[in-house]
This record gives C-alpha cells, sequence and structure tokens, in this order.
C-alpha cells in the first residue's frame, strides 16, 4: 500500500486545530499504507496551546504525527514538513493548511487522479478569503509570467498531492528559509513541464481564529520573493 504523508503547518491554532485534526485524520485513516502513512502537524513556534492540543489528540491515534519547531514561518515550516516527508520515504506528500479552508471530502478526487499525474494541484477559482488575497494571488500570477515565462492559473494553493520523488527532485534548488515553496514548486514544475494537474477546490473563509499574514507582512514577504525569484532564474538559465 502506498505511504501517505499529510502536511499541515500550523502557527497559534489553538482555536481550530482539534477541528483539523476531525477533519483529516479519517483522510489518513483511508490511507493507512499499512500503518506507516501520518498526518504531520507542525507547529511553528506557536504561543498558544497548539502543541499541547496536538500531542493530546496524538494520545488516541496513532497516525498523526505532531512536530514542533522554532518559529520561522509558513514556507520555511512547509519544506520542514516536505523534507520530513522525504526522509521517510512517503510515496505521496500532500499540503493544507490548518485554518479550515480546504474540504478534506475533496481529496479523494485528487488521490484517484494521482495515477494519471506526478502532482494534482488546487486551483481556488473561486477565493472566499477577501479581495486583497485575490489581488495578491493575481499579482503573483503576473510577476511569475513575467520572470519565468509560466501561466499558473493558482500557484499557491494549500491544497495539493505530489509524488515525493517530484517534490524531492526540486526542493534543494531553494533555501531553507524560503518563503514561497509552493508558489516555486509549482513554477519549477510548470517551467518543466511535468505531468501536472491543476484542479478546481473549495477555498472558504477562515473558520477561526487569527492570520499572522497581514497585507503589510505581504508586501513583505513579496519583496523579498522578488529578490529569490532573480537568483533562481538564474539557476534555471
Amino acid at each position: 500500500m502506498e505511504k501517505l504523508y499529510i502536511i499541515v503547518p500550523a502557527y497559534n491554532e489553538a482555536e481550530n486545530i482539534r477541528r483539523l485534526i476531525d477533519d483529516w485524520y479519517p483522510v489518513i485513516e483511508r490511507h493507512p499504507g499499512n500503518g506507516e502513512s501520518r498526518l504531520v502537524v507542525i507547529n511553528d513556534g506557536s504561543r498558544d496551546r497548539t502543541y499541547e492540543i496536538l500531542k493530546e489528540c496524538a494520545r488516541s491515534r496513532p497516525l498523526l504525527e505532531p512536530l514542533t519547531k522554532p518559529n520561522g514561518g509558513h514556507g520555511p515550516t512547509l519544506l520542514c514538513g516536505y523534507r520530513y516527508a522525504i526522509k521517510n520515504k512517503a510515496d505521496y506528500i500532500f499540503q493544507t493548511d490548518s485554518d479550515g479552508q480546504t474540504l478534506p471530502e475533496e481529496f479523494e478526487d485528487f488521490w484517484i487522479k494521482r495515477t494519471r499525474y506526478d502532482a494534482v494541484l488546487g486551483d481556488r477559482r473561486d477565493r472566499q478569503d477577501g479581495m486583497s488575497r485575490v489581488f495578491v494571488e493575481n499579482t503573483l500570477r503576473m510577476i511569475l509570467r513575467l520572470f519565468f515565462g509560466v501561466r499558473i492559473p493558482d500557484a499557491n494553493a494549500p491544497f495539493r498531492l505530489m509524488k515525493r520523488e517530484l517534490v524531492e527532485k526540486y526542493i534543494d534548488r531553494m533555501p531553507g528559509d524560503f518563503n514561497l515553496p509552493n508558489v516555486m514548486l509549482t513554477t519549477f514544475f510548470v517551467y518543466y513541464k511535468e505531468k501536472i494537474l491543476f484542479s478546481p477546490v473549495t477555498f472558504k473563509p477562515r473558520q477561526g481564529g487569527k492570520t499572522s499574514v497581514n497585507i503589510r507582512k505581504l508586501i513583505q514577504i513579496g519583496w523579498k520573493a522578488l529578490g529569490d525569484f532573480r537568483k533562481l532564474k538564474k539557476q534555471m538559465r
């Protein structure tokens, strides 16, 4: 049976984390991979009880694996999770976020499509998280087209199923503190014409708590990303 690792970064999600586990643990139970599949939730240095709640939940859920690390941001936490899945020889890596904006019932369609593609990536055609986020995503798509010459419908959707070998192929091209690894992985996949599919997914408003990323922080991430994009583009020539 194929080994699935579901990777979820979490920061100050005490209000949401039990709901996340209730939603996504049944998915990993349906794909246990001979008991080796894992729902890996990575606590990114939360200041609330996120990690304590994770450990409590793991006592009765053997396929739940809580990890913790110093705060480094969403991107470095994703990279940590991906590398953990690679180290443990997962066959497939699925990523989502901890804020309840995605639907676990849409996972099975992605899982079925995995036999025809090396990655199935979410396409949030109807985003319900505000016009400012839509604007940021559209701007990002334009930048990627200018820098890399790629047309991408959704570069950063936190709903993606990828073969471990595909992630492993590109992950070391990015620095460990890279803020937008999903964006760059998507760009690599499209630029190098990997066998991928963009598939529509639901994207609800945040289900509880407060986001740690505001417009000011998004702008800061964006400015740093421009420099990183230039360096990565040179490597791709």
